[in-house]
């Protein structure tokens, strides 16, 4: 059973237009901010550590955000584009697919790249000896990488995410565009297996989480060679699998319920395994990643506890600030760091120095709504706008490259008629159809009859009743006029009269 987009459930999780799920926009949130205040926690102020150490691995394991938001991704990716690109591989929907989420991606990433990009050469420049950047592995500032930077592959050639990415946390950013690349391919094999039981389905779900887990279990952390790739398709799979155990089950009142008790149970656990965790060793705590798809699935269903919180206008618009505020928080923290090391008196342990450290703690969802209405909105509705022509830039492009030739049809001369314009018409219709006849090998009387025309044993349909309004005589119309008619008429012909439905 598929989601049905158009409805909604009764808490009002689901918008009732664009299908959105309201309690996953509001958990993007949720992620958003356990990310930003995993990378404030690292500042040198008088407090900040104090803080931390109280709130523990509530805040120290932060990173899990990055996985959270790798999971929801491939929920919603799932929920949005497999219906489309599912049943078969085909360039014009591809196109679309990946125009849609660069539109998403490139314009306020962009932004940030580039002036963030010009405080590294500023600070690179005055002080060339010295660290750029607070990161463990300095990012390199040329040609090559700038150019990597631009189109989001910079991570792709490096086993570690330490230093690939100019702007460090975009280096989650480079490897989500890598899993678009590959969805359209793997939409072919996640739409076959919609019909497998649910339980496979839901335990190969949590099982794509196991490596990751297991890594916090052994190591401690989930950094090892090539982790970030593990990363990415373990949590984007696991996302995808859980839309389709949800996409499978019956949404009657009882399961909504049962969704919505695990949504409520399931960040208690979490919270819980995460301080348990610390008591077996530092980062063991970060094996509750498997219960992430558990989560995410369960909001996509519950109507009542958490998905409600989730649901409300704060939660939802702050989902749809995650972007740029994921974007945006390190650029920021980035000078606010540069000024402490500077500036003797905002590391001092007085109040001023914490009031400035809350300042441009606050400021980050404040320059993110900025760049959401200002930068990200704006850009998206232009570049979308330009869908149409970019989907047919594969064909021109085959065409100019010849490995597509447009075969010319000739058509013969057709002398005006007595009858006028619309039989003039008519008959330079005839004769298209005749010599695209030709060209295919085929008959063209065989042609001439719809395969939806009317028999004693079948009534007549709508595209039949379309074929014999082609031969009405309209009155008062320009020969132009009736020949675009009789274009529009070929194009229902070919698309649907001979498609065999």
């Amino acid at each position: 059973m598929t989601i049905p987009r158009p409805a909604a459930t009764p808490s009002g999780t689901r918008t009732a237009s664009s299908g959105e799920i309201r309690g996953l926009t509001g958990l993007r949130a949720v992620a958003a901010v356990w990310v930003v205040l995993f990378h404030f926690h690292f500042t040198p102020l008088p407090g900040v550590a104090e803080v931390a150490g109280v709130l523990g691995p509530l805040v120290t394991s932060g990173a899990l955000g990055v996985d959270l938001f790798f999971v929801l991704s491939g929920f919603v990716i799932a929920h949005t584009y497999l219906d489309e690109l599912g049943p078969g591989l085909r360039v014009r929907g591809t196109v679309r697919f990946l125009w849609a989420r660069a539109c998403r991606l490139w314009p306020v990433y962009l932004l940030v790249l580039h002036v963030f990009g010009a405080w590294l050469i500023l600070r690179a420049t005055l002080d060339p000896a010295g660290p750029i950047a607070f990161q463990a592995v300095q990012p390199v500032l040329d040609v090559g990488q700038y150019l990597q930077q631009l189109v989001l592959v910079q991570l792709w050639d490096d086993p570690y995410f330490d230093g690939a990415s100019w702007v460090g946390s975009t280096w989650s950013i480079s490897a989500e565009w890598l899993a678009y690349l590959l969805f359209p391919v793997a939409a072919l094999v996640l739409f076959r297996m919609r019909r497998l039981p649910l339980a496979v389905l839901a335990g190969g779900s949590v099982l794509l989480m196991v490596p990751m887990a297991w890594s916090y279990l052994a190591l401690g952390s989930p950094y090892f060679p090539w982790s970030w790739l593990v990363r990415i398709l373990c949590g984007f799979g696991a996302g995808a699998l859980a839309y389709l155990v949800v996409r499978g089950l019956r949404r009657t009142q009882a399961v909504r319920r049962v969704a919505s008790v695990v949504a409520a149970v399931v960040p208690v656990v979490v919270a819980a395994g995460l301080l348990l965790g610390e008591l077996a060793g530092p980062g063991r705590g970060g094996a509750v990643i498997v219960l992430f798809p558990v989560l995410v699935a369960a909001l996509a269903v519950a109507d009542r506890g958490p998905a409600m919180l989730l649901s409300t206008r704060v939660f939802g618009y702050g989902g749809r600030l995650s972007y740029g505020l994921y974007l945006v928080h390190i650029p920021l923290f980035e000078v606010y760091w540069f000024a402490l090391e500077r500036t003797p008196w905002l590391a001092a342990p007085t109040i001023g120095a914490h009031a400035v450290g809350v300042v441009v703690l606050l400021s980050t969802p404040a320059v993110a709504a900025w760049t959401y209405h200002l930068v990200e909105e704006p850009s998206r509705r232009r570049l979308r706008a330009l869908a149409p022509a970019v989907e047919r830039l594969p064909l021109r492009l085959a065409i100019a490259l010849q490995l597509l030739r447009a075969r010319p049809i000739a058509l013969p001369d057709v002398a005006a008629s007595s009858d006028g314009a619309l039989a003039t018409a008519a008959a330079r219709f005839a004769a298209k159809r005749e010599a695209h006849a030709r060209l295919a090998g085929a008959d063209a009387g065989a042609l001439s009859q719809p395969r939806h025309a009317a028999s004693p044993l079948r009534p007549a349909t709508l595209a039949t009743a379309l074929a014999k309004a082609q031969h009405r005589r309209a009155a008062h119309r320009k020969e132009l006029d009736l020949w675009a008619d009789y274009e529009r008429a070929e194009y229902i012909r070919g698309g649907y009269l001979h498609a065999g439905f």
